[in-house]
């Protein structure tokens, strides 16, 4: 009998192992994240209800939270990871380190402006987000305050960015994927303990959480620069006026300057539709803007897990393959990263549609959240259901585009996404309130999502591989089952209904979910879809 050799694995086939292995590593600390995310968001809910305060803290917090994607994780690193990839690639790694020191010099300035212009215009920046609170003057004035207190967490977390971004290119995900768990530990602090202590002193208890927001910050900047410093790529940062100019000259500087320009309005685009649907809310029924907020804590799970970790490890990836020439691994990875949105996004979506009250019920249904609280979370939470496939697929999509530093299509696609979500905005407010927010931001990522994909295929940067069409009808069928559990989980327990039956609850919940998670898994095996092979395609 003749020996035959070990078949080794091929180059592509360890490439997209590799890929999985970062997604799923990016995946579970972002998990860790959301969960710990989902306990603060529980104890504030707990503690403080849907109220004018829970309100304006929303508000608050989403004025920092804006102008950071504008100039942190939004905007700086679209320009920011591919030019820093072309340059690792094209130039070595000592012409990387300059540009990264040059890019942060340029960045801390224009933050340290914001920063100061942002205290000294918190009212008009409230005022601008949600005029509406004006209707209880105490509220208007508490989020003014805690709008003052945060707004230095965008200089914080944009430098943030800034070290995740060379960290993810340099793969080195883990740290980046769980520092804000930080900012959930220290929020949950503030609440727990800060809330008490401010409230026996006779401050606004509150007001608590803006301080565990400006900590967090703190935190995820000092862990991030230490892994940073651990693999010799800090940043050098002066506040020189001569360096300032020197970096500000820098060919690759003016480059990411440049690629920023349709970042900004891309990102504008999407946070305008936000500024407008939190006035809308803040205008309807009292508690409107914290229902909303509750359900997107909930709706970050899939889109997180999922979304982000994809767009995170396929970013630096498609950047190097573009810069390297190599077409084919750039649409590979296209390809398979597509494939995992639509196998683990459906069934989320599936979720989120039809059986989101029991979800809301057993994780919000606490101390000063009433049953017609959860109610009104749950509706928001259908609506975002609706467009889950479309916000993951998005973080996959766009890539694609800023890994060829195309910046400008994504942003033209935004503009007209953003006319269709306030259209539609304008037929379904006076039916759906709330929720009607959540359901047009829902249907305008499925139209983004395509739209992106059509472009992709038009300029035939990305090229299906076979066997599509059988994916799509296993995924359907699986779902499909699926669907019919969920159904029946939904109206077989009177979630709203168990008062202090808390643990029972939640172990009925945990049961359902688990069996949700076998139903679907073992439809798809049963159907021919061989997982591992689909991991390792």
């Amino acid at each position: 009998m003749g020996l035959h050799p070990i078949r080794q694995p091929d180059t592509a086939t360890l490439r997209v192992v590799s890929l999985f292995k970062s997604a799923s590593i990016v995946s579970l600390l972002t998990l860790v994240s959301r969960i710990t995310g989902l306990v603060r968001e529980l104890l504030i809910a707990s503690t403080f209800g849907a109220s004018a305060l829970t309100d304006a803290f929303n508000v608050a917090f989403r004025i920092p939270n804006l102008f950071r994607r504008f100039f942190g994780e939004g905007a700086f690193s679209q320009a920011f990871v591919p030019v820093m990839a072309a340059s690792k690639a094209q130039h070595g790694e000592v012409a990387t380190q300059a540009l990264i020191d040059r890019a942060a010099i340029v960045l801390t300035w224009v933050l340290l402006l914001i920063s100061v212009i942002g205290v000294l215009g918190s009212p008009a920046l409230v005022w601008a987000m949600a005029s509406g609170l004006q209707k209880n003057p105490h509220g208007f004035e508490v989020a003014v305050v805690m709008t003052r207190w945060m707004f230095p967490y965008i200089a914080f977390m944009s430098l943030v960015a800034l070290a995740a971004g060379v960290l993810n290119t340099w793969k080195r995900f883990a740290v980046p994927a769980a520092t804000p768990v930080l900012l959930n530990l220290c929020m949950i602090v503030a609440a727990w303990l800060g809330a008490p202590w401010l409230k026996t002193l006779g401050i606004e208890p509150i007001y608590a959480l803006a301080g565990g927001v400006l900590m967090g910050g703190v935190l995820q900047l000092a862990v991030q620069l230490l892994a940073l410093k651990k693999l010799g790529l800090m940043p050098h940062i002066t506040l020189r006026w001569s360096a300032l100019r020197t970096a500000w000259a820098d060919p690759g500087t003016k480059n990411i300057i440049k690629l920023m320009g349709p970042a900004l309005l891309g990102v504008s685009v999407a946070h305008i539709s936000m500024l407008i649907n939190t006035q809308i809310a803040s205008r309807l029924a009292t508690g409107s803007v914290s229902w909303i907020t509750y359900a997107d804590r909930l709706m970050e799970f899939p889109t997180a897990m999922l979304g982000v970790a994809m767009g995170v490890v396929l970013m630096p990836q498609l950047a190097l393959a573009r810069a390297a020439g190599d077409a084919k691994k750039y649409s590979a990875m296209l390809d398979w990263g597509l494939r995992l949105v639509v196998l683990l996004a459906v069934p989320c979506a599936v979720a989120l549609i039809t059986f989101a009250k029991p979800l809301v019920a057993v994780l919000y249904h606490y101390g000063a959240i009433t049953e017609f609280d959860v109610q009104q979370i749950t509706y928001a939470l259908m609506g975002w259901g609706v467009g889950l496939i479309g916000i993951v697929a998005i973080k996959v999509l766009a890539p694609g585009y800023y890994a060829s530093q195309d910046t400008k299509t994504p942003v033209r696609v935004a503009i007209a996404v953003l006319v269709i979500t306030q259209l539609l905005n304008i037929m379904l407010v006076p039916l759906f309130a709330h929720a009607a927010l959540t359901l047009s931001i829902g249907i305008g990522a499925m139209i983004n999502a395509v739209w992106l994909l059509a472009g992709l295929l038009w300029r035939r940067s990305y090229k299906p591989e076979p066997g599509w069409i059988v994916f799509i009808f296993q995924v359907i069928a699986a779902s499909a089952l699926l669907l019919v559990f969920l159904m029946w989980a939904n109206g077989a327990v009177a979630w709203t209904q168990m008062p202090g039956e808390n643990l029972k609850r939640i172990l009925l919940l945990a049961l359902v979910l688990s069996a949700s998670a076998a139903i679907y898994f073992i439809a798809l095996w049963a159907s021919g879809l061989k997982l591992r092979q689909f991991i390792r395609r």
